[in-house]
């Protein structure tokens, strides 16, 4: 992350590149063998990287529904899946 191609932006990345991204950035930190300055900079990438995944992850929520079934088991409709 230090000296290579600039990094794109959070907000365009996909669920499953942010978290990859998160996830690398975690172990870089864990390695312990990054510069402070680096450190602060990568944790910060980090951080930006949480907040998306967790944005995505509460949209993707709202649009998942569950299949209500009528008494013969055939689907009756839908409901938004934190109700009932």
């Amino acid at each position: 992350m230090s000296e290579q191609a600039p990094l794109p932006p959070v907000s365009g990345l996909s669920f499953e590149r942010a978290v990859d991204e998160l996830e690398r950035i975690v172990a870089r930190l864990e390695r312990g063998d990054v510069a402070l300055d680096e450190s602060i900079a990568i944790y910060a990438r980090g951080e930006e990287l949480k907040k998306h995944c967790e944005k995505l992850l509460n949209a993707a929520e709202a649009r998942v529904e569950k299949i209500r079934l009528d008494r013969e088991g055939r689907p009756a409709g839908t409901e938004p899946l934190d109700q009932g």
